[in-house]
């Protein structure tokens, strides 16, 4: 079977007041950041969202299925997911950001 690299890009987070400090989502947040690093699977911590790299879409699933595990006591979650799914590559988190550097010749933060 061909290798593939799964990039996916997420945003989880409870909507219920239940789960929430305020207008505070980070200590639930930060049960799912702790999970994937937990995993050993690599991945980006943005302000909107995280990515996550698998060789799998069932690897990838199943980060999904964990993360909301993390929030399955909350009367009601939000979910977004974007998945960039390429055959033959690996340690697109880097590569992918280099060949945008290369191309305007700085590295970008």
């Amino acid at each position: 079977m061909e290798k593939l690299s799964v990039l996916l890009e997420f945003s989880m987070f409870p909507t219920s007041d239940d789960c929430r400090e305020g207008a505070s989502v980070s200590k639930q947040v930060s049960k799912i950041v702790q999970m994937i690093d937990q995993s050993g699977y690599p991945y980006r911590l943005t302000p909107m969202g995280t990515v996550v790299e698998t060789e799998t879409m069932r690897e990838a699933l199943t980060v999904i299925e964990q993360a909301y595990d993390c929030l399955s006591d909350c009367e009601r979650v939000y979910a977004a997911m974007k998945f960039d799914i390429r055959k033959g590559g690996a340690n697109r988190l880097k590569t992918k950001i280099a060949s945008v550097e290369k191309h305007i010749g700085k590295v970008v933060q």
